[in-house]
């Protein structure tokens, strides 16, 4: 693989982390390893089993609670915040170690708006010598300095979504 690149799915529409996991399960398909990090997510999803199914070919980790994020110096987010750096420094040994062909960050962009981390954190990341090693960050509010140091962005755009009218979110199409 020529690799190398760094993509940013951002937006406040639905399917950052579905784009993510089809770039895992298409390249599996010619034979490479993933590796995909959620953050401020710890509860049992469709990936998380999905994922188990093809371990070591595309590992799965979570890094966060149960809780839903209420927004930044919430409750939640300062309990978020021990596993966040669990997941930062796993991030960190994942990319620089070589045994990856594309390694997804899920959510880490989330995790400036909440101001559970800064920017400059995931930036440092963007800068490790990866090799060949493609490198995916998906959440809402990508900043401009993430933008620009990226090689593909692409933002997911609302139109409209089923919440408004009441839809609670469904297993296996949300989780």
């Amino acid at each position: 693989m020529d690799g190398g690149l760094i993509h940013i799915y951002t937006g406040n529409g639905k399917g950052k982390t579905t784009a993510a996991l089809g770039l895992c399960f298409r390249a599996t398909g010619h034979g490479y390893r993933c590796a995909f990090i959620q953050f401020l997510k710890a509860r049992d999803t469709g990936e998380k089993y999905s994922c188990a199914k093809t371990d070591p070919v595309i590992i799965f980790e979570q890094y966060g609670t149960e809780d839903f994020v209420r927004g930044e110096n919430s409750e939640s987010a300062e309990k978020q915040k021990a596993h966040i750096e669990r997941g930062l420094a796993r991030a960190r040994e994942v990319i620089g170690g070589g045994e990856f062909d594309v390694v997804v960050l899920d959510e880490i962009i989330t995790l400036p708006l909440l101001k559970i981390c800064g920017e400059e954190r995931i930036i440092q990341l963007m800068e490790l010598d990866r090799g060949k090693t493609e490198l995916v960050l998906t959440g809402r509010g990508a900043g401009g300095e993430l933008i620009r140091r990226a090689d593909l962005v692409t933002e997911m755009k609302e139109i409209r979504h089923y919440y408004s009218s009441g839809v609670p979110a469904r297993k296996g199409i949300e989780y």
